[in-house]
């Protein structure tokens, strides 16, 4: 009589994931029912040696991280992570073991820029021997951490795109809080000022579809960042751009009409906000990147008003003083009638964009309407017409990748770039890293 084969039991690796990345078995108390894929894989191959790539990929670090001398052998010795499921605070054991968390994992090497409660600093990682930025906001004993600190941390921890910035660590002391970012070389307005205010305009649609890309992952997630403009977009020497300073972002996960109309640099803040609405949506953004959109076009920013009566004047001017026809419900708005603005009628884009083609300019148009309801989405205008020469594939990237991955996707050589902008000795002229008053 032949002999049953005992059947393997299968353990399936589709596991739930907390808010973390975290799998929520792993965060609750252990059972027998629940295994690690791991520690199966582990318990078939005894002898297998645990590599950096198994830790980084059980810790979520970065696949350059250079583990300190000594980490791997204690690992094969004793290795509690692979032996089973990894709680929260085993975690923060580990990361802290490896240098996470601590101050003199990093180097300060210059001062980038001072605000209110926070400093920045250009400094290095001793972990991987990449430049990091370091932003130090210091504490108040009476006050704590600023709030918007604590909004940009605990959005940026959950927001993993090729167009964000990316948040490293975090290290908090008695006296300080210290974000640290990834460095990038400049920011828009930096590159505007080093290219003569005169960008390419391929490279303007390379930058203006990375914005869309990562305000598209933002609005997804009911994440609205309030506070673009030129000086909180940073671009590297490949032409990555990147959305940074999220001090002013909220997530918009349930319907609300209790936001703060004092919000966006007042050149980039929409008219609806300008007149007091509250009651807004991630459209708040869209009308901020068809001023950031103008502004790389032609050098020169679109509505630079000093007060907001100016800056609602620069709008009228351009785009026609709203009628109901225009703007249902707008005569009705005490702050607009109190301004008593002329009559205008709509100018011609066409005439204020000389290097834009018909398709740019529809996507301008689109991006620059009173209402915010009005106001094309990020992912509707990732896919406009003006972007077709970019291919399909551009399209249908993983969120992490990067758009020049692409071989199709260059940046051009921007014949009016400044070469003084890096000195002989490779270092990076000191720029003013993004940061609001407050944080």
């Amino acid at each position: 009589m032949a002999r049953l084969k005992k059947k393997k039991k299968i353990v399936h690796e589709d596991v739930k994931m907390g808010s973390d990345g975290e799998s929520d078995q792993a965060s609750a108390t252990s059972s027998d029912e629940v295994h690690s894929p791991v520690r199966v894989r582990l318990r078939n191959n005894p002898g297998r040696k645990i590599s950096t790539e198994d830790i980084n990929k059980r810790l979520s670090l970065p696949a350059d991280i250079r583990l300190p001398d000594g980490y791997l052998e204690k690992f094969n010795l004793n290795s509690p992570l692979f032996d089973k499921p990894l709680s929260r605070r085993l975690r923060r054991v580990s990361l802290s073991e490896i240098g996470f968390g601590k101050l003199e994992t990093y180097v300060k090497l210059d001062k980038l820029g001072e605000g209110t409660y926070a400093t920045v600093y250009k400094g290095r990682s001793k972990l991987t021997d990449n430049l990091v930025a370091l932003k130090e906001i210091r504490l108040e004993h009476e006050e704590g951490a600023p709030c918007t600190a604590i909004r940009e941390v605990s959005l940026l921890k959950d927001l993993k795109h090729a167009n964000i910035v990316t948040l490293h660590d975090i290290i908090h002391t008695q006296k300080s809080l210290t974000l640290v970012f990834e460095y990038l070389d400049k920011d828009l307005k930096q590159y505007l000022d080093d290219c003569g205010n005169c960008i390419h305009m391929h490279n303007v649609k390379l930058f203006l579809f990375q914005l869309l890309r990562g305000l598209n992952y933002c609005h997804r997630r009911k994440v609205l960042h309030r506070d673009l403009k030129p000086q909180n977009l940073l671009i590297n020497d490949r032409g990555e751009l990147k959305l940074a300073d999220f001090g002013l972002a909220r997530a918009k996960s349930i319907p609300t009409k209790t936001y703060s109309n004092e919000v966006v640099t007042l050149w980039y803040r929409p008219p609806d906000i300008l007149l007091g609405s509250t009651d807004y949506s991630t459209q708040i953004d869209m009308w901020g990147v068809g001023c950031i959109f103008y502004e790389m076009s032609t050098g020169r920013p679109l509505f630079p008003g000093s007060t907001v009566e100016e800056e609602l004047h620069f709008i009228f001017k351009l785009l026609g003083t709203p009628t109901e026809e225009t703007w249902p419900g707008i005569t009705s708005n005490e702050e607009f009638i109190s301004y008593n603005y002329p009559r205008y009628r709509a100018d011609c884009l066409h005439n204020h964009t000389p290097r834009l083609d018909n398709d740019g300019v529809e996507l301008l148009s689109k991006l620059l309407q009173f209402e915010g309801k009005k106001r094309i989405a990020a992912e509707e205008a990732m896919r406009h017409q003006y972007f077709h020469c970019l291919g399909e594939r551009i399209l249908t990237l993983p969120d992490t990748i990067s758009i020049f991955a692409l071989q199709e996707i260059q940046l051009e050589k921007e014949p009016g770039m400044r070469t003084n902008s890096l000195s002989e000795s490779g270092k990076t002229t000191k720029r003013k890293w993004p940061m609001n008053d407050d944080s």
